[in-house]
């Protein structure tokens, strides 16, 4: 689709739901890499985005027998992701975000890493709540984070929390008020076990709570799939949007005027109590007068 810039303020997100094959050795990781930025480099070549975002751990297999492999898959700054997917940011002016296992000083992390346009490694975000239930095991193998990463993109702020992360609304309330973000991008790996009919709910939630936009993406595949872009505020006009389980690759806007106008009409942070926890709370039973806590 041949697309136009831009207009002012706003930013295009290509939200790129990919399907990882049996990814279990650095070989394979490596001609994964190739096949996706070659798709992506066809993609951008018609149509600009400002900012391209991959899921969970885009590198590799989630799965044990890539897990148990870590000394050969986990990556650094300079590592085949971020060199390849560095080179497509400078040749296409973008910033992009993608999922790999990080290593530093033995300890293994799930983590989002940022390049920049110019191609320059801009950070990482650890995963700082790691799941180990259902389909997950990541206690096994995994550090947890202890850093919030910002980006700002063409004045819009992101910022990452990785799969697990948004079942804690501190974390993402965190985000809103104390860095004003403008878009919450939420890479998962989620599998379609128990916890899967939750998350569309929750991440609506998220979204509507804290008045931003939300991408919530995940890998493709029959077990996977289903990604959801959803807007700061839902209502007839504004609406989730939700993929397929195939391989998909779908552009959508960010508009700070409408972030503006959310906030400006849904009053939240004006209405916000700074104290909850303070509040005198009274505890009813049937069995006489209630306590006061």
């Amino acid at each position: 689709m041949p697309g136009s810039a831009t207009s002012p303020g706003k930013i295009s997100v290509l939200a790129c739901q990919i399907a990882v094959p049996d990814v279990e050795n650095a070989a394979a990781r490596d001609a994964h890499l190739e096949r996706i930025a070659d798709r992506i480099d066809g993609l951008l070549a018609t149509r600009h985005a400002d900012l391209v975002v991959l899921p969970e751990l885009s590198a590799i297999s989630y799965s044990r027998a890539a897990f148990d492999r870590l000394d050969e898959l986990a990556e650094g700054p300079e590592g085949p992701s971020a060199e390849r997917f560095g080179a497509l940011a400078r040749k296409h002016r973008a910033w992009f975000a993608f999922g790999v296992p990080r290593v530093d000083d033995g300890r293994f992390f799930i983590s989002h890493m940022a390049v920049n346009p110019d191609g320059g490694y801009a950070g990482c975000y650890d995963k700082i709540h790691t799941a180990q239930f259902g389909a997950s095991m990541e206690k096994d193998y995994f550090a947890r984070g202890g850093r919030l990463l910002v980006l700002d993109v063409d004045g819009v702020r992101v910022a990452p929390i990785i799969c697990y992360d948004f079942r804690f609304p501190d974390l993402t309330a965190t985000l809103r008020r104390r860095h004003d973000i403008g878009l919450l991008i939420h890479p998962v790996a989620f599998y379609r076990d128990r916890t899967f009919p939750s998350w569309h709910h929750i991440a609506v939630a998220r979204a509507v709570e804290n008045q931003s936009y939300y991408l919530s993406l995940n890998r493709a595949g029959e077990e996977y799939g289903s990604s959801l872009w959803c807007p700061p505020w839902v209502d007839d006009e504004l609406r989730p949007e939700t993929f397929g389980t195939a391989e998909e690759f779908r552009y959508f806007s960010v508009d700070p005027e409408i972030i503006r106008r959310v906030r400006s009409e849904f009053t939240y942070d004006a209405d916000r109590l700074s104290d909850y926890a303070g509040l005198a709370s009274t505890l009813a039973t049937g069995a006489g007068p209630a306590d006061q806590e």
